[in-house]
C-alpha cells in the first residue's frame, strides 16, 4: 500500500510540473500604435466665417489644441493632446457662441466631436487601438468647421421669407 502511495505520489508530483501554457493572451504593441499619418486634414474655412472665428477665443483654443493633436506621433502625445481638447470643448460648450454660430447644427456638430473625443479618451486608457476613434473625432471637427461654411454661404433674410405683406 505505501509503495503504491508513493508511485501515486510521484506521477502527481511530475505530472503536475510540466509546463504550463501561457493562459495571457499578449496584446500586439503593433495594434495599438497610433498611426498619425491616417489623420485627416483640417478643412479650411472661408474668409467671412474666418472673420467671426478670429473674434471667438473659445473656438480658437479649440482650433489650436487640434494642432496639437496633429503633431502627436505616439500614444503618450496623444493622451495628452486628448485630454487638452476634452477641457477646451467644455469651455466652448459653456462660452459664448458668436450670434451667427450660435445654432443647434454648430451645437450638434460640437457633441458628436465631444462623444468621439470620450471614445478615444478610453480606448487609450484600456490599451485599444487609438487611431480609429482620434479619425472619428478629427471627422466630427471637419463637419463643424464645414458646418460654419455653409452657415456663412447660404445666410437667408428670415423676414423677408416669413413677411407676406
Amino acid at each position: 500500500m505505501r509503495k503504491l502511495l508513493g508511485v501515486l505520489l510521484v506521477i502527481s508530483i511530475l505530472g503536475g510540473c510540466k509546463k504550463a501554457e501561457k493562459a495571457t493572451a499578449e496584446v500586439e504593441t503593433q495594434d495599438l500604435e497610433f498611426d498619425y499619418q491616417k489623420m485627416p486634414d483640417k478643412i479650411e474655412i472661408n474668409q467671412e466665417a474666418t472673420a467671426i472665428v478670429e473674434q471667438w477665443p473659445e473656438f480658437k483654443d479649440l482650433n489650436s489644441s487640434i494642432d496639437v493633436l496633429h503633431r502627436a506621433t505616439n500614444n503618450e502625445d496623444l493622451a495628452l493632446a486628448i485630454d487638452d481638447l476634452i477641457e477646451k470643448e467644455k469651455k466652448m460648450a459653456n462660452g459664448n457662441y458668436p450670434e451667427l454660430f450660435n445654432t443647434f447644427q454648430v451645437k450638434s456638430r460640437q457633441s458628436v466631436m465631444r462623444t468621439f473625443l470620450y471614445k478615444a479618451k478610453a480606448s487609450i486608457l484600456e490599451n485599444q487601438p487609438t487611431t480609429e476613434p482620434i479619425v472619428e473625432a478629427l471627422e466630427a471637427y471637419n463637419n463643424m468647421r464645414k458646418q460654419l461654411n455653409v452657415i456663412m454661404n447660404s445666410q437667408l433674410d428670415k423676414k423677408l421669407i416669413l413677411d407676406e405683406t
